[in-house]
């Protein structure tokens, strides 16, 4: 019987080359900035075990309900989020939009019991992925 341990250091040998080629494709182009700052690192995203769901995919590519996004494509007129407090970027909505403050609270008390709130966008995926993932997973961007 093999055991599971030797199954992950088999598979993480046999994918290491392909990060490493990954890596520097991710490096050179200038595509996916919104997604390097959650991910710098290729290998760090690869051992994250992260059930990925839509709000998420939105929240680390910016792609989709949020006005910054839509006002590009001219299907919004303004950026400006429904709290009044600035642009409606996903950053707004991470650290600052007032109507997701009870959502924002759980994931800021899990953060301060060890640093300093905010974070880097890495660090809260890296650091706190579950309780990121449960707050990306709470918000209704249909309602923001």
């Amino acid at each position: 019987m093999v055991s599971l341990s030797f199954v992950s250091r088999w598979l993480w040998s046999a994918t290491r080359p392909r990060a490493t080629k990954w890596q520097s494709e991710c490096d050179i182009t200038t595509k996916g900035a919104r997604t390097k700052t959650f991910f710098p690192k290729i290998t760090d995203r690869l051992k994250l075990k992260i059930n990925v769901t839509p709000n998420f995919t939105m929240t680390v590519t910016g792609h989709g309900n949020i006005k910054s996004y839509l006002l590009k494509y001219k299907i919004k007129d303004s950026p400006i989020c429904c709290c009044k407090r600035g642009e409606q970027t996903l950053d707004h909505i991470i650290f600052d939009c007032e109507l997701v403050e009870k959502e924002r609270d759980r994931l800021k008390a899990a953060v301060l019991r060890s640093e300093n709130w905010p974070v880097s966008n890495d660090t809260l995926i890296n650091k706190y992925s579950k309780e990121f993932k449960k707050f990306t997973d709470s918000l209704s961007f249909d309602k923001l």
